[in-house]
């Protein structure tokens, strides 16, 4: 029964694992899609947030059928309500990236407006996809410090959110209010993505020691 249960435990890992691949690609998909004014690579990661928003369903469904059927206690309790707490995380950052692209959609023709944030906006959709990334690397091994590590790496999406901010507010800004407004959601896309990444990592540092890292 518990060789069962720790299967069970290790198929549950191996999903959310899956749904931090699918939200790194899914930003460095919408990212390429927003600054190439590529619409089908916008209308892949749309339809790839169903299949992560499936994934959720899934992980939760198999995590409560856990609790229900083999009662587990202490590091495995743990283990078995990090699964639905971040599989709830891991599908809001693929909704994040889904946001990105259906914009990316929406200007098209248009590429992103503004020369002067590009690379910005290259930066953060790599900052953010390396997080995505890290996660599926720290679901496989956790360990104290996976917080601290996660929350460096948002510094970084921060600082470039608060940059962008800077830029689009300056007296030196040519563009329109209208490509501001744009510009201001899109970057809060990227540190919202980044915070809920910080967020996993968080609750699979309370997995390894017990105690939820400040």
């Amino acid at each position: 029964m518990r060789q069962a249960f720790h299967e069970d435990l290790v198929r549950l890992g191996g999903e959310m694992t899956e749904m931090c691949v699918g939200c790194a690609q899914a930003m460095r998909r919408a990212t390429a899609a927003l600054l190439t004014a590529d619409v089908a690579l916008a209308e892949q990661v749309l339809g790839s947030d169903v299949e992560l928003d499936l994934r959720r369903a899934e992980c939760e469904e198999h995590a409560e059928a856990l609790l229900a059927l083999q009662a587990p206690v202490a590091h495995e309790l743990r283990l078995v309500l990090a699964a639905v707490y971040c599989a709830d995380k891991l599908e809001r950052m693929g909704d994040l990236a889904a946001h990105i692209a259906g914009t990316a959609r929406l200007q098209h023709p248009g590429r992103f407006g503004s020369a002067e944030l590009e690379e910005s906006f290259r930066r953060l959709g790599e900052l953010t996809a390396d997080m995505a990334d890290r996660l599926a690397e720290m679901i496989a091994a956790p360990h104290a410090g996976m917080f601290a590590e996660l929350d460096s790496a948002d510094q970084a999406v921060d600082d470039l959110h608060a940059q962008v901010l800077d830029v689009i507010t300056s007296r030196n800004w040519e563009g329109g209010a209208a490509e501001a407004a744009n510009a201001a959601l899109l970057a809060r896309f990227y540190e919202r993505f980044g915070d809920q990444a910080v967020s996993v990592a968080r609750r699979l540092e309370f997995t390894v020691t017990g105690s939820l890292p400040v």
